[in-house]
């Protein structure tokens, strides 16, 4: 976002917390309630541009909009609030809305009422709830089936990594990404989360130590878009995450393969190399056709930790993207419950247990006890 459209933003929240109070200390045919939806209406649509409608999320209490948590103010806090509190998760506004729209809107989240009171979506105000899913379409069959079919089935998992690696070492020789291929391989995995796979049953095991990089990168991605589709994503955002995630570590491939595949501790010199690797992803990727900016962006971030003591060092007053802190999630997931030349394999209660000391710290509050909670269901079953 730059800083106009953020600014137009910014006065539409105020806006509209603005009128819910004015519900609340007046009525609702107080004048200035017309006249702040109106005030409020101007400025999101000069923040949409030209795109036909915009979006909002609510997660952990906090307003996320495009990936990119919204700067914390009385107004946000207020709105993110009353949304949370009606088990409202998303918020899409399209072109179209008019005052009176917006107006029915306000006047909804302004009366008493719980989540057991929905809120109902109108025409140009689609409403979402953003929920762990605690079970997956398709489970029952699953655990019935002989053989689970997911990025992780036999037939399945060894085509992937064979088609990621042949397009990394496309990277290493030539320094070009064939991004059909990434496509192919995302598209597939959403299909098949799609079918109600169960996404941990699916996750592409590791036969040697040189498939890692690709096998971690495959399951990373099953891991992302299931987080995603848990948070009420769809469409294109959904891919694009399940892209960044497919390309999180490409500059692991501009890092020594020795120092990738040490059987051992990193000493002072290689560590130092080996935190490069996110820096020189994101700058491949950024001169990469076809390549989406959450890719980028991905790339560069997924190192930082949630509390930013991670690496790169990030600038002041940065914020971290949620694609980023839902890689970092699926990322360490995966690590830990891998078998390493130098550690066993961790059992998922452990995991568990690790992930849950790191809330607050590396990984993000709110999203990782959505993970654990799909995590802990999935191992029930």
């Amino acid at each position: 976002m730059n800083p106009d459209q953020t600014e137009k933003i910014y006065n539409f929240i105020r806006n509209t917390a603005m009128a819910i109070s004015n519900v609340f200390l007046y009525s609702f045919d107080h004048p200035q309630v017309s006249n702040l939806c109106a005030k409020g209406i101007l400025s999101l649509k000069e923040a949409m541009g030209n795109d036909p409608e915009i979006s909002f999320m609510v997660i952990d209490g906090e307003l996320i909009h495009d990936g990119i948590l919204l700067k914390k103010s009385m107004y946000f806090a207020r709105l993110a609030q009353l949304l949370a509190n009606r088990g409202i998760g998303s918020v899409r506004i399209t072109r179209d809305v008019g005052t009176a729209e917006m107006e029915g809107f306000i006047l909804n989240l302004a009366k008493k009422g719980s989540k057991h009171d929905p809120i109902y979506s109108s025409p140009n105000i689609h409403l979402g709830k953003i929920e762990v899913r605690r079970a997956w379409p398709g489970d029952t069959e699953l655990a019935a089936a002989d053989t689970p079919k997911g990025p992780g089935s036999p037939e399945m998992s060894g085509d992937e990594i064979a088609k990621l690696m042949e397009i990394y070492e496309e990277v290493q020789k030539h320094k070009k990404l064939k991004v059909v291929g990434i496509h192919e391989i995302v598209n597939g995995i959403v299909d098949i989360l799609n079918q109600g796979i169960t996404p941990f049953l699916g996750l592409a095991p590791l036969r040697s130590t040189d498939e890692y990089t690709f096998a971690h990168s495959i399951n990373v991605c099953s891991l992302n878009i299931a987080q995603a589709m848990g948070l009420g994503i769809e469409g294109q955002p959904l891919y694009d995450i399940g892209i960044a995630a497919m390309l999180h570590d490409i500059g692991k491939l501009f890092i020594p393969v020795e120092i990738i595949n040490k059987p051992g501790s990193l000493d002072k010199k290689e560590w130092s190399l080996m935190k490069e690797h996110p820096i020189r992803g994101a700058e491949y990727l950024l001169g990469s056709p076809g390549i989406p900016k959450l890719a980028v962006i991905t790339a560069f971030e997924h190192h930082m930790k949630f509390n930013y003591a991670g690496y790169p060092e990030a600038p002041k007053g940065w914020k971290q993207n949620l694609c980023s802190q839902i890689t970092t999630i699926s990322d360490h997931f995966d690590a830990m419950r891998t078998r390493r030349s130098y550690r066993s394999a961790l059992e998922t209660e452990q995991v568990i247990s690790f992930m849950g000391d790191k809330l607050g710290i590396e990984l993000h509050p709110g999203l990782t006890k959505n993970f654990l909670q799909i995590l802990k269901q999935n191992n029930r079953e």
